[in-house]
């Protein structure tokens, strides 16, 4: 069985009906979109979705840094007076 990483869920049956009652009850949270009792989809706040694309554009950073730390023959010295 297919784990369900959401604490609302629904059936798509349901979410057609009333699909903004569904989020106001979640209140912020994900809700597991099931289709036969398996999660299909979730459906996550708009402000949910941005905080964690944002968490996503700083971890895709932190990768390319630690990457680029690698490449310290690479490294240019540069004084602070000069830029």
């Amino acid at each position: 069985m297919q784990q369900v990483l959401a604490d609302f869920s629904v059936s798509i049956s349901e979410l057609k009906k009333n699909p903004s009652a569904l989020l106001a009850q979640a209140n912020g949270s994900p809700i597991a979109v099931l289709n036969h009792n398996k999660p299909a989809a979730y459906l996550v706040p708009a402000q949910t979705y941005e905080a964690l694309m944002d968490m996503l554009e700083d971890y895709e950073l932190a990768q390319l840094v630690e990457e680029r730390r690698g490449d310290k023959e690479q490294a240019v010295t540069v004084s602070l007076d000069d830029l």
